[in-house]
């Protein structure tokens, strides 16, 4: 007869893989937001979204509703205790989405429970049986495999007795678990825990907190998987994007260094600049800093090197944080570099917008949404410097190294330009002249009564590049270096 423990191994059978064992997911189809959970949503369980009003909960707990309804063929029912059907069919209208054409075709049940807190005053009961009754009847309608409740606060309105809370909002949690279906809860924050009771948090297998933060009058929202019960995950606070196209997650903090490097050479855009790289140009998927005064042609060197990417046959996507795309293509236009021929054939894009437009996450995310829907081989930034007004020096270069990270995990090679207002040339105003694989410095010498640029390839790793200063020209024919430095030697001795 086999001991007590022989019939616990037997019954936990340790032969099993690990890959057996392994907690099955649910994709939410959320950019970002399956790389921050490693997966999606752990299947079958309860996940949890809390956070302050404004903050995207219900917006979240749709989206996963209805990718999983359009994306993954899953079925879906939303329990609303706040808004009604109708509401929510006009809401969701706005980001494209035919609510009432899902539920047409039953792929979607949308249930709206009005509870009333005066009747639960005066007769003192609370069951939740009825519930469960509307729920099993609305999943069995559309054979739903995915579930939303919004908010759960207003389900227990009115109830005063926490144990009693505590009791029912554990009775919910585990007969969600039991029916099978993978479901969303949605809860506001509360003062001094996750959420309202303090309980829901403790009972769900996942927990991810969304965040609402305003700092100098630029609001950037932040989401953090603070739980998730047999799986690893994302850790960090992560930026999101909320606007018609739903909600974007930037599933990046910093990727470290384990990028590969290539040694595939690609032009500058400007021949006499490749010359000085031996003949070759830039590595592919290298980061390239372009720095000087204003007036030294930063913008210039940016444009050339976007124009030969197109050339190429590649895809360049070009920020611009100080001029219009009008303005570019204009300036542009006078040095001979034709941006708009590649705009037109859709070989390039301009994002173009103020710093002060959004926070520095706010950047961040809209940069990796561009880079991720674009698919750019090159990309540039111009110029990085009027970052600083929307952040201090050390999260501004925080949010540099994280894209730099991003964009050398991708493969692409990225140019960025940076303003020298006074001091040593040979510095960054936001110091991060150490993260970049290539440094060009531009200067400005006074020359008797003119003004002389001249540029110095500072640094080029992995390469032998040419290190002496050179006197350039921005002409009707673009960007022409000059060999020889006698000038230069004799502007700096005046």
């Amino acid at each position: 007869m086999p001991t007590h423990l022989q019939a616990i191994k037997k019954r936990t059978n340790p032969q099993r893989s690990s890959r057996e064992l392994e907690l099955e997911k649910v994709p939410t189809g959320i950019r970002g937001l399956d790389q921050v959970t490693h997966g999606g949503l752990p299947k079958g369980r309860t996940a949890l979204i809390c956070g302050g009003p404004g903050t995207g909960k219900t917006l979240l707990g749709f989206e996963f509703l209805l990718r999983g309804i359009l994306q993954f063929d899953e079925p879906g029912v939303c329990v609303a205790f706040e808004e009604t059907a109708e509401e929510m069919i006009t809401n969701m209208a706005s980001l494209g989405y035919d609510l009432a054409a899902l539920i047409r075709d039953k792929k979607l049940a949308i249930d709206y429970v009005q509870v009333e807190r005066k009747q639960i005053e005066e007769t003192g009961e609370y069951d939740l049986e009825a519930l469960f009754i509307r729920l099993r009847h609305a999943i069995e309608q559309v054979k739903a495999k995915r579930l939303l409740l919004d908010t759960i606060e207003l389900l227990f309105l009115g109830l005063n007795d926490k144990r009693l809370v505590r009791s029912e909002l554990r009775r919910l949690f585990h007969w969600l678990k039991d029916i099978g279906v993978t479901a969303v809860i949605t809860a506001e924050a509360g003062v001094n825990s996750l959420t309202r009771y303090g309980m829901e948090e403790y009972v769900a297998d996942c927990v991810i907190i969304l965040d609402h933060r305003v700092n100098e009058q630029v609001s950037t929202r932040r989401l953090r998987v603070m739980k998730y019960r047999g799986s690893a995950h994302g850790t960090n606070e992560y930026p999101f994007l909320m606007d018609d196209h739903g909600i974007s997650v930037v599933p990046i903090t910093s990727l470290g260094l384990s990028h590969s490097a290539r040694t595939e050479r690609i032009s500058s855009g400007v021949p006499s600049l490749d010359a000085m790289l031996a003949g070759k140009g830039f590595f592919r998927g290298s980061s390239i800093l372009v720095t000087g005064s204003a007036g030294t042609g930063k913008s210039s060197f940016a444009a050339a090197f976007a124009d030969a990417a197109c050339a190429r046959g590649e895809r360049a996507l070009y920020f611009a944080f100080e001029e219009s795309p009008s303005q570019i293509l204009r300036n542009m236009s006078s040095i001979g570099i034709d941006l708009n021929r590649w705009l037109k054939r859709g070989s390039l894009k301009i994002h173009a917008a103020r710093p002060t437009a959004t926070g520095l996450e706010g950047h961040l995310a809209v940069m990796y949404q561009d880079i991720t829907d674009f698919a750019p081989d090159v990309v540039v930034i111009d110029p990085i410097t009027n970052l600083v007004s929307v952040g201090d020096l050390h999260s501004v270069k925080g949010m540099l190294t994280r894209l730099i990270d991003m964009l050398k995990d991708h493969g692409i090679t990225a140019l960025f330009t940076n303003l020298i207002i006074m001091g040593d040339m040979d510095d960054t105003v936001v110091g991060i002249s150490s993260l970049m694989d290539a440094w060009l410095v531009l200067r400005s010498i006074e020359h008797g009564v003119e003004r002389v640029r001249s540029l110095n390839l500072l640094k080029s790793r992995g390469m032998a590049h040419d290190t002496a200063m050179h006197t350039y020209i921005l002409s009707d024919r673009g960007i022409v270096i000059h060999e020889n430095r006698q000038s230069i030697s004799a502007a700096q001795a005046r």
